[in-house]
């Protein structure tokens, strides 16, 4: 691709296992990817404003040990927070899958605040707690865009995406918190039936309150979400693909990945010219 390229840096550490099906998701888009160990950026071998995207992949980072991505968190929280406001602060991008939106939410990156923008407290606010049906939940799941959010723009009204999480129940604190969400337009994703209802286990498969699936943050840049785009992004991907009467170019989560490119082409490095997929 002709011009300057949307630069993006995958996060990795110890634990980590989906962070090559990231790589492959953004550099197929055109993005250039760097995947990097986190001590990279400890020791500013890697510095995380040449970037443009911030990406922390699936995986169980260090184990889990504690809970699942805590550890990670508090690296992120204490040794990088500097870097990551300043990220924040200048526009740009961040997405958590799965391990990683559980680190963004217990590093209190998520859900934010309307003054998150550059000035993140790093307080946590929300958590992911075990499934309530107290086992490993690995199947494919319909989700129903809520939001409205750089991430989730033009997409479908539902998607067809996998999980593999144990700790996928998103819980707040309080009755207040739910709403504050639900005003500021930051729920992006809910779990819903085949027809885009509401449902019991396993259309919610973990008990997540108000079917919720993927937040942002206030200015919609920022996006966690359990489900696993990055395993739907081509259609071949889909669990039913050789009953399909025909195949779209890309899967149905390959259009998260492009609006991420698409924005920080057109945002910041000021392009136009990444075309957005019908899945």
């Amino acid at each position: 691709m002709a011009g300057p390229q949307v630069k993006v840096i995958v996060l990795r550490t110890a634990g980590t296992n989906c962070d090559r099906e990231m790589v492959f998701a953004f550099s197929s888009l055109g993005a250039a990817v760097e995947l990097v160990h986190i001590n990279r950026l400890f020791s500013r071998e890697v510095r995380l404003s040449d970037f443009h995207i911030l990406a922390i992949p699936g995986g169980f980072t260090y184990g889990d040990d504690i809970m699942s991505g805590r550890i990670l968190a508090n690296e992120l929280r204490i040794r990088l927070s500097e870097e990551i406001k300043d990220f924040v602060h200048e526009g740009k991008l961040i997405l958590g899958v799965c391990n990683g939106f559980q680190v963004l939410v217990r590093a209190g990156i998520l859900p934010g605040s309307k003054s998150s923008s550059g000035n993140l407290t790093f307080q946590q606010t929300v958590s992911l707690s075990n499934n309530d049906s107290g086992k490993f939940e690995d199947r494919w799941v319909h989700l129903r865009l809520s939001g409205d959010s750089v991430w989730t723009k033009g997409l479908d009204e539902m998607m067809y995406v996998p999980i593999a999480h144990a700790e996928g129940k998103f819980v707040v604190p309080n009755e207040e918190t739910l709403s504050q969400l639900k005003k500021n337009n930051q729920i992006a994703f809910r779990y819903c039936n085949t027809d885009g209802e509401k449902g019991g286990y396993p259309v919610n498969p973990n008990g997540s309150i108000d079917d919720i699936a993927g937040i942002t943050d206030p200015t919609g840049r920022i996006l966690g979400m359990m489900p696993h785009p990055e395993r739907h992004f081509s259609p071949l991907n889909h669990p039913a693909w050789t009953r399909k009467d025909h195949l779209s170019h890309l899967g149905q989560g390959a259009n998260i990945f492009l609006n991420g490119v698409r924005y920080a082409r057109e945002q910041l490095l000021g392009k136009t010219q990444v075309a957005v997929a019908k899945g």
